[in-house]
């Protein structure tokens, strides 16, 4: 297939029923070759939905469907040179790893011995080439996992594209499955679409995140734009913790900066978005964005909340704090700690300050957008 210099793959204004009910809405998307893009979502927001639109599994009831500039609509699954590894692996319980990982060049009979050649090294890349002769059944969930991905690969696909493979996994077996798959593209230097539920996971792996609910795509980013800078109070709620606070626009300063009354008191506040005088907001605070104070520190300077804390969990690196603010709202803070505060506790009921500095905030107007 030809190559262009656009992604390698895309969706052009791609929609998709079924019956009355619409899974995905008006989807564009581009796929640039050669990264590693997650879909993100909760159950039912239409990532799997795009998954199968790009394998050709799913065909979209409008839009057009690209692969290196070449649409593909009306193009079989077989023939796209795109290649899935699905939820369930769907391995060939009849057959050995070496058959199951050869069954597609044979399809396309290929000659012996290069079929030989290509599984054994796509079983080498995987670790299991010493594995060719068992039988899945005698094989654990990581181990079929892999032959999948190897079965998969075997075919120099340009693009893999992988629905939740790691869903019946342990969660060790999962976090080193992650990095391998993560090594593994690096690898072949192919494209990854990955769809998972879990922000952690898609964190871990990405070049990029799409974020989706009710086939909607809310947000595109790396997983540091996607954390720090959420376009709107899905995303933010969906890939973390996050404290809400709601703030009214005092006075509106140079730069995009801002003085808001956030709990009856006046804190700067700085964002990319453009607001009025007496314009109601909600200021987003990450755990580790608040700074804990006790009342009397000489740190202790500028704006402040006063509350007392409810919970305090230690967790080595960080101590978790739950405080309630004297308005009542309770929010979540996290403390890193360093050398020189390893004797630090914090005491259930005790009074402190709560603070953060410019900056570290996301501004949202009232409705979360």
């Amino acid at each position: 297939m030809k190559e262009n210099n656009g992604p390698i793959l895309e969706l052009r204004g791609v929609s998709k029923y079924y019956g009355s009910t619409s899974a995905l809405h008006d989807i564009n998307l581009q796929v640039e070759n050669g990264e590693f893009l997650t879909l993100l979502g909760p159950s039912g927001c239409g990532k799997t939905t795009i998954l199968r639109i790009f394998s050709g599994f799913e065909t979209p009831t409008k839009g057009e469907v690209l692969l290196n500039g070449k649409v593909i609509n009306d193009i079989v699954p077989e023939k796209r040179k795109l290649n899935t590894v699905f939820q369930n692996y769907a391995l060939f319980p009849h057959m050995s790893v070496h058959d199951n990982v050869a069954f597609g060049l044979r399809m396309q009979k290929r000659p012996a011995d290069e079929i030989k050649t290509r599984v054994q090294e796509a079983l080498r890349m995987v670790h299991l080439e010493n594995y060719a002769q068992r039988m899945p059944g005698q094989l654990s969930g990581g181990q079929q996992q892999r032959v999948a991905i190897a079965r998969a690969v075997v075919n120099n696909p340009m693009v893999l594209l992988l629905d939740e493979p790691f869903s019946a996994l342990d969660f060790k077996l999962r976090k080193q499955m992650q990095f391998e798959i993560k090594h593994l593209q690096r690898q072949l230097g192919i494209t990854f679409i990955f769809v998972t539920h879990d922000q952690e996971e898609a964190f871990a792996m990405s070049d990029r995140v799409v974020v989706m609910n009710e086939g909607y795509i809310e947000q595109i980013g790396s997983p540091q734009e996607i954390y720090e800078e959420p376009e709107n109070l899905f995303v933010a709620r969906f890939v973390g913790e996050i404290n809400i606070l709601e703030g009214v626009i005092l006075e509106v300063q140079e730069n995009n900066a801002y003085l808001a009354d956030v709990g009856g008191v006046t804190f700067p506040l700085r964002t990319r978005r453009n607001f009025a005088v007496d314009e109601k907001v909600l200021v987003l605070l990450r755990p580790e964005d608040l700074k804990i104070y006790h009342p009397h520190d000489e740190d202790l300077e500028g704006p402040h909340l006063y509350g007392r804390i409810n919970e305090s969990v230690y967790k080595g690196a960080t101590v978790d704090l739950t405080i309630t603010l004297d308005n009542g709202q309770r929010i979540q803070a996290a403390e890193f700690f360093n050398e020189d505060d390893a004797d630090i506790n914090y005491n259930i009921g005790e009074r402190v300050a709560v603070s953060w500095v410019a900056g570290w905030e996301v501004v949202l107007d009232n409705a979360g957008e």
